[in-house]
């Protein structure tokens, strides 16, 4: 079901060569162990703020997040000391994570249709092998992105940029990214590119639009099945 349609539905346009597929939260759901595992890293440094304070910064890169709920007098005390945390602390429950529905579908349909799909990711190489083994899209997708190949995390553009670095976009936007989170939308709207938001990730439509998404999907199924209706369609 689509819960925000694209303006664009209809019209001639110029279709896409890549498709920019995040995964925390939109292939793999990963926001709430992710949310769990930076609540208890803080809780180890004495900072306790509501998870859904967390939760809504899911996709925030993690050099951000903490001066962003703490301030930055609590991201000079505590910041590094909390991001070592939160990984072996999120270690302990990525294997409960599961692999949202539709995901290898929707990379499938991408291609079929003769999308180059790249996964986009800013975790460490090793949590994204894990991913990439458990969405089964490991010789299937056109490449990937870690937390190595960008300088600056979302909401700035470097993993946009860094999924765009082989693609000439001279001639006009060359991807369109599917994300989650309100920071996908805010990275590809840096990058120049539009973003389609998906609600798997916990974050509601209206946020997803206000941040720039140009249409929004209550899952990955619905959004294969209306593919045409979105800047992934045929032209």
């Amino acid at each position: 079901m689509s819960v925000s349609p694209w303006p664009g539905s209809g019209r001639s346009c110029f279709v896409p060569s890549l498709a920019i597929l995040d995964i925390d939260g939109t292939l793999a759901d990963t926001n709430y162990h992710h949310a769990i595992a930076w609540y208890r890293a803080l809780r180890q440094r004495g900072l306790t703020y509501p998870l859904w304070q967390i939760h809504r910064r899911m996709g925030m890169g993690g050099e951000k997040l903490v001066a962003d709920l703490a301030g930055e007098e609590g991201e000079r005390e505590h910041g590094d000391a909390v991001r070592a945390a939160e990984t072996p602390l999120y270690l302990e429950l990525i294997h409960e994570v599961a692999a949202i529905p539709g995901a290898r579908e929707l990379v499938e349909e991408l291609q079929g249709r003769g999308h180059r799909v790249v996964l986009a990711s800013s975790a460490k190489p090793d949590e994204v092998d894990h991913y990439l083994d458990l969405l089964g899209v490991r010789e299937i997708v056109d490449g990937w992105t870690t937390g190595g190949d960008v300088e600056a995390t979302k909401p700035a553009p470097d993993l946009v940029e860094a999924a765009l670095a082989s693609e000439d976009t001279e001639d006009g936007p060359a991807a369109v990214l599917v994300g989650d989170s309100v920071w996908d939308c805010e990275a590809a709207r840096r990058a120049g590119i539009e973003s389609i938001g998906v609600l798997t990730g916990g974050f509601a439509a209206e946020q997803l639009r206000e941040a720039g998404a140009a249409c929004v999907f209550e899952s990955l199924e619905d959004l294969r099945a209306d593919l045409d209706e979105t800047p992934l369609g045929r032209s």
